[in-house]
């Protein structure tokens, strides 16, 4: 089995030389143990790492110590966000078994604090969950201007989803 590194090896590092205290590996390494652990802002990433310190350097280096919240936000914010698709669909296709006749659901949801004032969405993502290994599979955002019904074939595209049985809500009879 490859290893997280090896997997998000193909992220290029958007930060010029002089500017580079943290590595690459380090920022997303942390950031994801961080979101899988239900950290979704950037102060509680931060706060995540700090208090995960000792266990977080048995996987990554951190020679500068932990990034602020606002390196790891300008980080993230710069990367390539299909490279970091692409790294993370493979990540979790190699350390979760899909197998036959297991259900999987699409689902479409907004994403919290994605508008202004919480009203207006800006950001809609659409996600598959598989209920047998408990985490999304993958996911794949809407186009501006469009709906869930054009996202759900691309999101399909990415994941050999092979003999599995496919749920979906009301949207996807289209």
């Amino acid at each position: 089995m490859q290893s997280f590194t090896e997997h998000f090896s193909g992220i290029s590092d958007p930060r010029i030389e002089r500017t580079k205290k943290h590595k690459l590996i380090d920022i997303l390494f942390l950031t994801m143990a961080a979101v899988i652990c239900g950290c979704d802002e950037w102060r509680e990433i931060e706060l995540y790492a700090d208090n995960k310190q000792s266990w977080l350097r048995k996987y990554i280096e951190l020679p500068n110590g932990i990034p602020s919240h606002d390196t790891i936000n300008r980080f993230i914010s710069a990367i390539d966000p299909a490279a970091m698709q692409a790294c993370f669909i493979q990540w979790v296709a190699s350390i979760a078994a899909v197998s036959e006749e297991e259900v999987v659901s699409i689902e479409g949801k907004r994403l919290c604090n994605s508008g202004q004032d919480s009203k207006e969405a800006i950001v809609h993502i659409v996600s598959a969950w598989s209920s047998a290994n408990h985490l999304v599979l993958g996911s794949y955002k809407v186009e501006d201007k469009h709906n869930e019904i054009t996202a759900i074939p691309k999101l399909l595209e990415l994941l050999d989803l092979s003999g599995c049985i496919i749920t979906i809500d009301a949207i996807g009879w289209q």
